[in-house]
């Protein structure tokens, strides 16, 4: 398994602020989000990757952990866990007859080994990992007797634009036999509009071989919402962030923000504090029953970090001239 550098992937040093790792996640976010790039299949690569570095980088304990490795790690080399790291047990589930499914999944789905050997089980039976034995095939042949297969358990990235519309994704399964054949199984999964974070998509059928004769097990694979740019999800309702200049929030104004479905003017009422949120009715997630969720426009007053001469001039007649006291 290769090392990840997740700070090379998006191209910011070790010691990155969070803003400048948000920075860099949004910039590169867009570049190569497969709705807008050009190679398609590149950008889906791409997208993933970003996304499992911010996945990592973005979150407080996880990097912590990340950094714990140390800076002696070369992208490339070979990865082999530290002593007492928990690991999610490999990507192979072991059905009966001694075979194995190996999960590939097509577009932006699934993270990669280094990821899910640090941070996450990806690929989970009901029994968990090395389920399968052939003295167990033995003992059900002989006694007459059939067992189910084990269900199995994957994550499934879904960028929000899927989330929103539905959209069919490919996914391939490689399966290995007792006899070490290797042969690649691809289907076409459904990703129905609305779908939720967490909820899971069938494939009967598709999991651990059954004993005995018995009927394999299901493949679920569970969403998990893709990192945006732009909007963060909070029960169905989408969450985004608008920069204001403080005289446009004390005389009012309008501007434009991002939605899933292209972009949207609001309004900005006079006296618009910081922090407070706008609401689009409509312009969330959709749900399975019932309504569309909302957007929610949370306003950020940002003052120059510069100004010349005749602007300080103006700034400081307002500073004499005005009634306001925001400590009083």
């Amino acid at each position: 398994m290769e090392f990840k550098d997740y700070y090379k992937t998006l191209g910011v040093p070790r010691t990155a602020s969070d803003d400048e790792l948000k920075k860099a996640f949004r910039k590169l976010a867009r570049e190569f989000h497969p709705d807008v790039a050009k190679d398609k299949k590149r950008a889906e690569e791409k997208f993933k990757e970003i996304n499992e570095a911010y996945e990592v980088l973005g979150d407080a304990a996880k990097r912590k952990k990340y950094d714990e490795l140390g800076a002696n790690w070369k992208q490339g080399a070979e990865f082999r866990p530290p002593p007492g790291w928990e690991q999610a047990g490999g990507r192979r589930a072991r059905p009966g007859g001694n075979g194995g499914v190996e999960f590939e999944f097509g577009g932006t789905g699934g993270f990669s080994d280094f990821f899910e050997q640090l941070f996450g089980g990806r690929g989970r039976g009901r029994g968990g990992f090395g389920g399968g034995d052939f003295g167990r095939d033995f003992v059900h042949e002989r006694e007459g007797i059939s067992e189910r297969g084990q269900d199995i358990e994957a994550e499934l990235i879904v960028p929000l634009e899927e989330a929103a519309r539905g959209a069919v994704r490919p996914i391939s399964l490689r399966v290995t036999d007792e006899h070490g054949r290797v042969r690649t199984e691809t289907y076409k999964v459904r990703i129905p509009a609305g779908v939720s974070e967490g909820q899971r998509l069938r494939l009967a059928g598709r999991g651990e071989a059954g004993a005995g004769g018995g009927e394999a097990g299901d493949l679920f694979l569970r969403v998990r919402y893709a990192k945006h740019p732009d909007f963060t999800v909070e029960d169905g309702h989408l969450r985004c962030d608008v920069e204001v200049a403080p005289w446009e929030s004390v005389l009012g104004t309008s501007v434009t923000v991002p939605t899933l479905g292209g972009s949207v003017n609001i309004k900005v009422p006079a006296g618009t504090q910081s922090g407070q949120k706008l609401r689009v009715r409509g312009r969330g997630l959709p749900r399975a029953a019932g309504a569309a969720g909302d957007l929610l426009v949370e306003v950020k007053i940002v003052v120059p970090a510069q100004v010349s001469e005749a602007e300080k001039k103006l700034w400081e007649q307002l500073a004499r001239e005005s009634r306001f006291h925001p400590r009083e």
